[in-house]
């Protein structure tokens, strides 16, 4: 096969189609983009789960004057109750499934939710009595947190034990489903991108019936009369597959490392080497699928 040839056979064709091509660049471009988003959210999660479930407590609150609860009906927690609770966490059942624990009282509780609701009205009308005092609990593996909450829960001055691993799941499933309906309009892109290249394909090989009709009459083989439109395909696709490339890379680099970065800071997020994972996924992606389908829209139009 003269390779000469067969890339000035492909050339002619994008020339000739110029409108169509830059119609598939596009196409490819939008659904590859949204597929290296998608990608990265799932890596951004994975990312976040590793780093804040580590570092999930389980909230020992103990009673206050207005606690409702069997466990409070006394009223607040006294000393004794506190220090029932601390002698389970050091016991030998507890403590080895423990990292490490601290206490908080009234006023510390009262500072840290100032900090977090500062500027807010509601900080006017709390008052220290009001917040609980709590065991913040840190476990050597944070997924054994049913023991703690089945081994203290319902004891006399415990209003309530919390796996903050619960709360950090309810935010996990609504990135899952941003990901995932990320996907699902990836996927029809997609599909939508394979048929406008079918039809580039064929609306080239019709333009040249002729000489597609010469080839065949010197004898020239299926192959090489396939391969020039599929390399018009695969090219189309591998520009657009750079587009998106370049796309999620300027993504992660300004507005993820830039913006969310400078805004939340201690967070953990995606940088530029897994940009730089996600771009030959694209190119694999897009080329694959260009091949595929002007592949099938030329064969079955030689068929014809």
């Amino acid at each position: 096969m003269r390779l000469g040839l067969v890339l000035s056979e492909a050339a002619n064709g994008l020339r000739r189609n110029a409108s169509m091509v830059v119609s598939v660049v596009l196409v490819t471009f939008i659904s590859l983009t949204f597929v290296g988003a998608a990608i990265l959210m799932q890596m951004q999660i994975g990312q976040m789960k590793n780093f804040w479930y580590d570092r999930a407590q389980v909230g020992i609150y103990m009673c206050t004057a207005i606690s409702p609860g069997e466990t409070c009906t006394a009223g607040e927690a006294s000393a004794d109750q506190i220090n029932a609770v601390k002698a389970q966490l050091v016991s030998p059942t507890l403590a080895p499934f423990i990292a490490k624990y601290y206490f908080e009282t009234h006023d510390q509780a009262f500072q840290n939710f100032k900090k977090q609701f500062a500027g807010n009205p509601v900080a006017d009308y709390v008052t220290p009595d009001q917040l609980n005092q709590t065991f913040w609990v840190n476990l050597k593996d944070p997924s054994q947190s049913d023991v703690l909450v089945e081994s203290l829960s319902g004891i006399p001055g415990v209003e309530n034990v919390a796996d903050q691993r619960k709360y950090l799941d309810q935010i996990f499933s609504v990135l899952n489903v941003a990901s995932y309906t990320a996907i699902g309009i990836a996927a029809l892109m997609l599909v939508a991108a394979a048929l406008l290249i079918a039809t580039t394909i064929r609306l080239s090989a019709f333009s040249r019936r002729r000489e597609l009709g010469i080839m065949r009459l010197v004898g020239a083989s299926n192959r090489f009369i396939q391969t020039p439109f599929i390399l018009e395909g695969v090219f189309a696709a591998l520009l657009g597959s750079l587009l998106a490339g370049g796309a999620i890379v300027a993504l992660v680099n300004w507005f993820v490392q830039g913006y969310l970065g400078e805004r939340l800071k201690g967070f953990s997020l995606v940088g530029m080497q897994d940009a730089l994972v996600v771009v030959p996924i694209l190119l694999v992606v897009g080329a694959v699928l260009a091949a595929f389908s002007a592949n099938f829209a030329i064969t079955r139009y030689l068929k014809v």
